[in-house]
């Protein structure tokens, strides 16, 4: 039992079957050669079940279900549109100027996470069979709190993706590329000392890659994108390039009009506002949702 962590059954009935009838209070699924397992199932399951998954983490077990055939759930129609742009001092900001905070939850959770990873290193490495108690508990301590970190950043992403289908029927965003955004600077070589190197920002870039993974973009958008179409509204993904350097107004191109990460001036116009604010305008406005110039 402890070489697997995830057993996948590629068919339901064929060694799995997902067993539950709807008006049945107690949820079963069952396994070829153990028989019928009792399933705590948070919300009804829709459409046909067409493969079955059994999960361990830590010492808690999960099924998962991938489906087919799921009936969409429309919601009624807002005639309101809008576009986000992702940040990292706000978690997104609206073109109506509403900001989302930033839970932060990995940061928050920083310091007992490298408390229980010191804890774990004091131990030798072993297989898993031979570890000691306490060695297994400090693995489960480092798991528990990896789990409640992915856990709360999946809730806050759920929860914000509904807010947003129930309040907008079309919604535009940044097609961004978080591989290329996290990636690390290349090296410098300093051609006057060979075998050095130039600063990089390689630091301060570390720090924005940490803050960007754990804000989790991709898995917002990710269950935006399921939800959206789930409730029949509207994504459109737009060019990201120069959204926040941009001025609405006159349409001028500038690094210079972004004074600091908060704070835009356009150089040319003079027109100010919070730069997230500048760039979900520039978002709606490439997807055709608001008319230049009107900001």
């Amino acid at each position: 039992m402890n070489w697997f962590d995830t057993v996948d059954f590629p068919k339901d009935g064929d060694g799995c079957r997902w067993d539950s009838t709807p008006h049945d209070p107690v949820t079963r699924v069952r396994f070829q050669g153990v028989g019928h397992v009792r399933v705590h199932q948070h919300r009804a399951v829709k459409g046909r079940v067409k493969t079955v998954s059994v999960k361990r983490e830590g010492r808690q077990w999960y099924l998962i279900l991938a489906r087919d055939d799921v009936p969409a759930e429309p919601l009624p129609s807002t005639c309101a549109v809008t576009g986000i742009d992702m940040g990292v001092a706000h978690f997104l900001t609206t073109s109506e100027g509403e900001h989302l905070p930033n839970p932060r939850h990995g940061k928050l959770g920083a310091d007992a996470l490298a408390d229980a990873q010191r804890a774990l290193k004091a131990f030798p490495r072993r297989k898993r069979q031979n570890r000691t108690a306490k060695h297994r508990q400090a693995v489960e301590k480092v798991a528990d709190l990896h789990r409640k970190v992915r856990r709360q950043r999946t809730d806050h992403a759920h929860k914000t993706a509904l807010a947003m289908v129930r309040t907008y029927d079309v919604i535009a965003y940044e097609r961004l590329s978080i591989t290329n955004m996290v990636r690390t600077p290349k090296p410098k070589p300093d051609p006057e000392m060979p075998g050095s190197f130039l600063p990089n920002g390689a630091a301060a870039k570390t720090g924005l890659n940490k803050s960007i993974h754990d804000a989790g973009w991709g898995m917002f958008l990710g269950i935006l994108a399921h939800k959206a179409e789930s409730a029949d509204r509207v994504l459109i993904p737009v060019d990201p390039r120069n959204t926040s350097r941009t001025c609405p107004v006159c349409g001028y191109v500038s690094g210079e009009n972004r004074t600091t990460q908060e704070k835009f001036e356009c150089t040319r116009c003079g027109h100010t506002a919070h730069a997230d604010h500048i760039g979900a305008i520039n978002i709606a406005i490439r997807a055709g949702l608001v008319l230049p110039g009107v900001a």
